[in-house]
């Protein structure tokens, strides 16, 4: 494993098609296990949909209760725990398929993830024992208490105190915590405060029954409406001092390391939201009749549902990818004798960067494939009698969710550049050598016939870009960078179109080394797609960050080395959208 990729790295290294997982290879049992959430959320969800988003007593909770008997809400717990013990990536796929459940599938994630994972990561063994078989039933439900009034992103900033009694039994914890997902019903909240004059959070496990807790009524919301989300005041909660969870001031931490597990996963939720938006989108074009044909046989709405499917089968490849990454990771770590909750939090911290890029570029797939399902749907998107209009609003939080995506974005330049700086990257050494090769003559050797190989130097050339122009922002604004928020958003969207970029394209070439050239034409028709217009992309952030601080002779040889990485080979992408258009209108469905 010493030669594996670690977490940012693709950025300065090429990936062989061979080391990536792509969703095609799921097992059966993983397979199963999807089509068991895709058969619950027709049978008790779907058509409940008013009902939950009425918020009708004790309906959640029973929907959770069943997803328990299932074994839903323990796919990656420990089979000591009750839990199916399965892998990473399979979780995702879970994520994947429970999230065209709307407001479900919120209150499912939040109990999964937030709610139970800080116990299942950071808690001794008898919290384990205590909380975590509940929680893996359902027969307890569970909330995340980190956000108050003055402390969203800047969640270290909470006030929320907590003190211990005189008897040195409990922990007295005040404060006031929103917009917390379950929280109209959960059993068990994990509290984030700062105990005494602490600079930095601890954190909490806080049962309801401890008493002293009360609640705002439901927010109304524009969207995700039957997803519990309350206030949560703690007015002298009494916590036993053994519900403090891992060390004092160690929530901080805790809290990051489960935020990078959740913006994965809700890149993961979006994908099975997107998958049911589209097929619903391509329903309704076939239906729908005007001067006298189905609207799928118009070229607007044919480039639509064709660059729908593009964008989800693009971030598709790129969570998988990086799920698997993940678990790669871990099993490394376990084998050279680390423990195995500890393992899991390292192996998700060492590709944090690629949880960041997949929480953004997967939410703003999102938002691009409901905006265009309403389009398609005309007068009817924009009624609430049809599925878009529920579809659209449900999905706008999801780029504030899990830390905004301008967060994100500064958090994806932030870590790489620190990584660097501690020499886990080699940045500097790449990007040295691409202003060298600026002032080289270009090479003119022969084409590479090989299938791909064209494509693989537009990848290529498009690190380098982002290597060229990251290089030079450090070089020219030092420390100042950290404050040049516009610039590093550049950067990052760079990094981040690269990175699906390459994901989309290694999955066409593993399908067409396994599957043959028939089975990998639309998969390859998906990658050209997303990669030329990736490469129009970041040729426009490029130019923007050279313009914020380049100037005189420097500059101009800069654009021209963005040039030089931008160009490519003329593309038919309207030909290909037409091929990928025809599938899904054909089979009348996402079909990818």
């Amino acid at each position: 494993m010493s030669n594996a990729m670690k977490g940012g790295e693709f950025v300065i290294r090429e990936t062989p098609y061979t080391d990536v997982f792509i969703p095609e290879e799921f097992d059966e049992e993983a397979k199963m296990i999807r089509q068991t959430c895709l058969d619950f959320l027709d049978s008790e969800v779907l058509n409940k949909l008013e009902r939950i988003d009425a918020q009708e007593e004790g309906l959640m909770q029973s929907l959770l209760d069943k997803a328990g008997e299932l074994g839903m809400l323990g796919v990656s717990i420990p089979e000591e725990y009750g839990g199916f013990g399965k892998n990473f990536n399979t979780s995702m796929l879970v994520a994947d398929a429970v999230g065209g459940g709307y407001s479900f599938a919120v209150a499912l994630s939040a109990h999964t993830g937030i709610g139970t994972l800080p116990i299942l990561y950071y808690g001794n063994d008898a919290q384990k024992q205590k909380y975590i078989p509940k929680l893996t039933t359902g027969e307890w439900k569970a909330a995340y208490c980190l956000t108050e009034p003055n402390a969203g992103s800047d969640a270290n900033s909470g006030r929320t105190s907590a003190k211990l009694n005189p008897e040195k039994t409990h922990y007295v914890i005040n404060g006031q915590k929103m917009w917390i997902t379950n929280g109209g019903f959960a059993d068990v909240f994990i509290v984030f405060a700062k105990i005494d004059d602490d600079k930095n959070l601890s954190a909490f496990i806080v049962e309801k029954e401890f008493g002293g807790i009360s609640m705002n009524p439901e927010e109304h919301k524009l969207g995700i409406k039957g997803s519990s989300t309350r206030q949560v005041f703690f007015n002298d909660c009494p916590v036993p001092v053994e519900n403090l969870l891992s060390e004092r001031e160690n929530g901080f931490k805790i809290a990051v390391n489960i935020l990078n597990i959740g913006r994965i996963k809700l890149g993961a939720a979006t994908i099975g939201s997107s998958r049911s938006v589209i097929t619903q989108a391509v329903r309704y074009a076939n239906e729908r009749v005007q001067f006298k044909l189905p609207i799928s046989k118009f070229g607007a709405i044919r480039y639509k549902l064709a660059e729908m499917a593009t964008r989800l089968y693009a971030t598709e490849a790129a969570a998988y990818r990086a799920g698997q990454n993940i678990d790669d990771a871990y099993d490394a770590l376990v084998a050279g004798g680390m423990e195995e909750s500890q393992a899991k939090l390292k192996s998700v911290e060492q590709f944090a960067i690629e949880c960041a890029i997949i929480k953004v570029w997967c939410s703003e797939m999102l938002d691009y494939v409901v905006d265009e399902g309403v389009q398609i749907y005309g007068g009817m998107g924009y009624s609430a009698e049809a599925p878009m209009e529920r579809a659209y609003r449900d999905s706008r939080i999801n780029r504030i969710f899990e830390g905004t995506n301008e967060v994100n974005r500064l958090l994806i330049v932030d870590m790489l550049l620190k990584r660097a700086m501690k020499g886990e990257i080699d940045l500097m050494g790449p990007a040295t050598a691409i202003a060298n090769e600026l002032l080289s003559i270009p090479e003119f050797g022969g084409e590479d016939r090989a299938p791909f190989a064209m494509e693989k130097k537009v990848i290529a050339n498009l690190k380098k870009a982002g290597l060229l122009i990251a290089g030079a922002a450090v070089q020219k604004l030092m420390m100042s960078l950290a404050k040049e928020e516009e610039i590093l958003m550049n950067i990052a969207d760079i990094i981040g179109y690269v990175y699906v970029a390459e994901s989309v394209l290694l999955r066409a070439e593993k399908l067409y080394h396994t599957q043959g050239e028939e089975a990998s034409a639309l998969p390859t028709d998906i990658a050209r797609v997303y990669l030329y217009s990736a490469l129009d992309k970041v040729h426009v952030a490029g130019k923007e960050a050279l313009y914020s601080f380049g100037e005189g002779d420097e500059l101009k040889m800069m654009l021209v080395g963005l040039r030089r990485f931008t160009k490519s080979e003329p593309f038919n992408s309207k030909d290909a959208r037409q091929r990928i258009a025809k599938k899904l209108i054909d089979e009348n469905r996402y079909a990818f």
